[in-house]
């Protein structure tokens, strides 16, 4: 994540030489399909199921077979996502992550664009043998990615709404499968749709040079990052007042004070200090430790839902 990189870093569109050699195959594997991140979200359409749609419910009814295809075809969604993304920003993240390339060098382009193709039908089938529904929701998830990369991402708020929403989806996806009613699940939704689009703002600024050399207009480069920090803590002061009245329900009126107390010092607490340095933040690396905060906070507030259990 380097302001510089040679232009020699950028591989020829076709892709036509191939990858370079390589000792870590599966370590760049991994690179492409943001395995923790795959990893994180299992961990939250787990915990969706069992903490908040079926906090009662025996293990064996929670990891029903159903269950497990629905995580199968969101984390293929996933993986297909972040391939295409990287496959149509080779040149972009050659200036913002060189050190982070992959395809066109470990992995063929074309091999990515094959990966992304099945994976992306994998999760769709899947997805629609188990409801029309849930086809319908992945196929939309799967286009609205493609969008994404291709042109979304490149038109200021379109690409980081267009990421919360899908954020907010795999929220929603385990009650669109159980279809319990219980309402806990919108705003766990909500929280992560609104955290969402302040990391994506955060990212946009941290990205600001490559993607004003590839023709962006995202909305640091078309507001400046002045007036852009004021749309971002639009958004976190917004969160932060969901989180406090979660807070002040908890710990008042219903008494759940594990997740109260939670929620106040792991998620509360950093969202205020995440408010602080967002205000201060003036330089690069500022707004990459934004972003890295964002996901600590993401994670606790996934964890939270343990105490709903």
């Amino acid at each position: 994540m380097l302001f510089s990189s040679s232009p020699s870093a950028v591989p020829t569109p076709r892709g036509e030489a191939g990858p370079e050699p390589t000792a870590g195959t599966g370590r760049h594997l991994a690179r492409l399909i943001r395995l923790p991140n795959l990893l994180i979200m299992a961990l939250c359409l787990l915990l969706v199921r069992a903490c908040l749609l079926l906090p009662e419910a025996p293990w064996r009814q929670v990891l029903a077979p159903g269950f497990g295809l629905l995580v199968l075809a969101a984390l293929s969604i996933g993986a297909a996502g972040y391939i295409i993304n990287d496959y149509y920003d080779v040149k972009i993240d050659a200036i913002n992550r060189p050190g982070r390339l992959v395809v066109g060098r470990a992995v063929n382009r074309r091999h990515a664009m094959l990966a992304h193709l099945l994976l992306s039908g994998l999760g769709v089938g899947l997805s629609g043998l188990l409801s029309p529904l849930l086809g319908l929701v992945n196929l939309g998830s799967a286009l609205l990615l493609w969008g994404y990369s291709v042109r979304f991402k490149r038109v200021a708020l379109v690409g980081n709404v267009s990421i919360a929403t899908l954020t907010a989806a795999l929220v929603l996806l385990p009650e669109l499968q159980a279809s319990t009613g219980r309402s806990a699940v919108w705003g766990y939704a909500l929280a992560a749709f609104l955290l969402t689009i302040v990391r994506e703002i955060v990212k946009d600024v941290e990205d600001m040079r490559g993607d004003a050399q590839h023709d962006c207009h995202t909305l640091p480069l078309v507001w400046g990052v002045r007036r852009t920090k004021w749309v971002t803590g639009f958004f976190l002061a917004c969160l932060v007042l969901l989180v406090a009245g979660a807070v002040f329900n908890c710990l008042l009126l219903s008494q759940r004070y594990g997740l109260g107390s939670w929620l106040l010092v792991l998620v509360l607490g950093p969202l205020l200090a995440l408010a602080a340095g967002l205000r201060r933040a003036d330089q690069r690396q500022h707004f990459a430790r934004l972003s890295t905060w964002c996901k600590a906070i993401m994670l606790s507030g996934v964890l939270s839902m343990l105490w709903l259990a």
